[in-house]
């Protein structure tokens, strides 16, 4: 199976969990990834100036009508929910917040699961609610791929485990497995 695009969605401890995850990822691994860590509404640009810093992707913002191209890397900006088009452009919204966040990893996943169907992957990493738990079952429905943090190596298992119950046939990994796992795509 070709995969198109790679959703993930963080919260408490997930700068630490996607710093693992770009520093495994091998230097010819291209599929674009799309990421929405829940953070303060005014955060600034750090955490995609600090990750471009690590990786070999290109990371930023994403900006409105914006499309996804591979070898990038996308972050959702503070306190707006991060969407995909049917067309593969990202768009913003500040509707209200999903599951206490905005931006939601619900909202995102969604969106990606009905723009790319059964070549995406969705993955759940630690976090303390069960936003998420949601859009990757969206995920696996569309016939894309469930890859979910084991709970033993989140900083917060809460959001792993939420993930688990509502999706029991995803690809449980320990957190330094998930790019070993994504490099042989």
């Amino acid at each position: 199976m070709d995969f198109e695009a790679v959703v993930i969605g963080s919260s408490a401890g997930g700068l630490k969990a996607l710093k693992t995850i770009i520093l495994g990822l091998d230097k010819t691994f291209s599929i674009p990834i799309i990421v929405v860590q829940h953070m303060s509404p005014h955060s600034d640009s750090f955490m995609s100036r600090y990750f471009n810093q690590l990786s070999h992707l290109q990371v930023k913002e994403a900006d409105e009508r914006e499309p996804v191209r591979p070898s990038h890397m996308y972050l959702a900006p503070p306190n707006y929910h991060l969407l995909v088009e049917e067309d593969k452009t990202l768009s913003l919204s500040v509707e209200e917040k999903v599951n206490y966040a905005r931006p939601s990893i619900d909202v995102l996943f969604e969106s990606a699961a009905f723009a790319w169907g059964s070549r995406l992957i969705g993955i759940v990493l630690t976090g303390a609610n069960n936003d998420g738990a949601t859009g990757l079952k969206k995920i696996t429905q569309a016939g894309g791929l469930a890859i979910i943090q084991s709970p033993e190596t989140a900083e917060v298992p809460i959001m792993p485990i939420s993930a688990i119950d509502n999706c029991p046939d995803a690809i449980v990994l320990k957190l330094e497995d998930i790019p070993l796992f994504l490099n042989k795509l």
